[in-house]
């Protein structure tokens, strides 16, 4: 199973920093008894791990090797990789530089490396054999991409970024079947590379016939990428880790 995780934004929101947004210390981790701080992207790929996935690919931007250079010693438990968006074009264009490296029957997992959610086992909830995202509850679902869904979880359409949005329900995370992720992948070559956002592609998608489904499993969502974003996950974690003190 691979993971892909999408670090090539500039994180215009929260610059400047002197480092890649992705490695931004969001809370602690103990090695070997040595409390560190802990680069926020290290929560996806917990959960990522969590799920099953051995395989990881970094999309990076060319100027991000403190990325290479952060997670290249690896960490025992999976295989690294790591691709190169040359340009800014795109979530699509980032997700799809891994095509090369996956096969159409590994199972695919996609998380944003700036964000931070629970629960820590939610790819656990997506169904295996199709398309399927991972919905979070927001206040403002126009910030993000709602995903309007029926009675039976199917995915009716996609509301990116929309104030109309129906749904305060947002994806956070998906999952999918490796043939599916060419699929998509041969759509937007079709579409010549014009879709920028998920959401786009996946209405398209649904248009000709395919199947996704919306699970509301996910309990907590924040975007680190604001520092209005980095409070609240600084708020969320300190929750959390209140909650396990007996």
């Amino acid at each position: 199973m691979w993971g892909i995780i999408p670090a090539a934004g500039s994180g215009t929101r929260i610059q400047p920093l002197a480092f890649s947004k992705e490695l931004l210390p969001v809370g602690a981790r103990f090695d070997d008894g040595v409390e560190r701080p802990r680069a926020v992207s290290e929560y996806l790929l917990e959960r990522m791990l969590h799920a099953g996935a051995r395989k990881i690919c970094f999309v990076i931007s060319p100027g991000k090797s403190d990325i290479l250079e952060y997670y290249g010693a690896g960490n025992g438990t999976a295989d690294f990789a790591y691709v190169v968006q040359p340009r800014p074009h795109g979530l699509c264009d980032a997700l799809f530089r891994a095509a090369p490296l996956i096969h159409p029957e590994e199972d695919v997992l996609v998380g944003l490396p700036d964000t931070i959610w629970f629960p820590e086992h939610g790819f656990a909830a997506l169904p295996v054999d199709r398309l399927a995202f991972l919905l979070f509850p927001v206040e403002r679902p126009e910030f993000f991409d709602a995903v309007a869904v029926d009675g039976d979880g199917r995915v009716g359409e996609v509301q990116v970024k929309s104030r109309e949005a129906r749904s305060n329900w947002i994806w956070g995370a998906f999952r999918m079947p490796g043939a599916v992720f060419h699929d998509l992948y041969a759509l937007w070559i079709e579409r010549e590379r014009s879709d920028e956002f998920v959401g786009t592609l996946v209405n398209e998608y649904l248009a000709r016939g395919g199947e996704a489904i919306g699970v509301r499993a996910g309990e907590a969502y924040v975007d680190v990428g604001t520092l209005g974003g980095y409070r609240a996950a600084i708020r969320l974690l300190a929750q959390k880790q209140r909650a396990l003190v007996p």
